[in-house]
């Protein structure tokens, strides 16, 4: 295999210096013009790990963009077991905010009403229903009076609840055993 070559070719010396002048207080624009980095996904993984600098924390700060908790399902069952666990982790109901997803095609107004009921919120807190623009090309098995669309529950100032389930998540990752091969079961 041949060395890389071009303008990223040494990553490891390029995410020093990304690290460094973060820990010297710049945020991600001013990194990413100081080390001339035109690529996004290349600028997240150079500061992979590195907390921004404190005086970037405001409400419109990109650098915490991966830590919203959006819940997205179709399935009523599901929806009331996430709910009932945000109740179990005392997320306050004043954070949590809904939203309908439906097809153009659906009836939104019965599905805001049947989503309602199945979280126990009042209308005023869910958001704007999204439509979806029906394809008449594909073949949608899940039709007629009994479809719902999907709710989304977003919940607001989530990252500390992003971090939970997180963790959460990691220690049942981790709990499972790995086989020889190197496949968890």
């Amino acid at each position: 295999m041949s060395p890389a070559t071009g303008k990223y070719a040494d990553f490891e010396g390029l995410r020093e210096q990304a690290v460094a002048l973060r820990r010297e207080g710049l945020s991600r624009r001013q990194i990413r013009d100081r080390l001339h980095v035109d690529n996004n996904d290349l600028l997240n993984r150079l500061l992979e790990g590195e907390p921004p600098p404190e005086w970037t924390k405001r409400p419109n700060a990109k650098d915490d963009l991966r830590e919203r908790v959006v819940f997205v399902n179709s399935d009523a069952g599901m929806i009331r077991v996430f709910v009932a666990w945000l109740d179990l982790l005392d997320i306050e109901v004043e954070r949590r905010r809904y939203h309908v997803m439906i097809h153009e095609t659906g009836n939104a107004p019965d599905a805001e009403r049947h989503w309602a009921e199945a979280v126990g919120a009042s209308p005023s807190a869910f958001g704007k229903t999204s439509t979806k623009r029906h394809n008449p090309r594909t073949n949608r098995q899940n039709v007629g009076t009994g479809y719902h669309g999907c709710l989304a529950i977003r919940i607001l100032g989530s990252a500390d609840l992003y971090r939970r389930i997180e963790g959460a998540w990691c220690g049942i990752v981790g709990a499972v055993p790995i086989l020889p091969t190197g496949i968890r079961t």
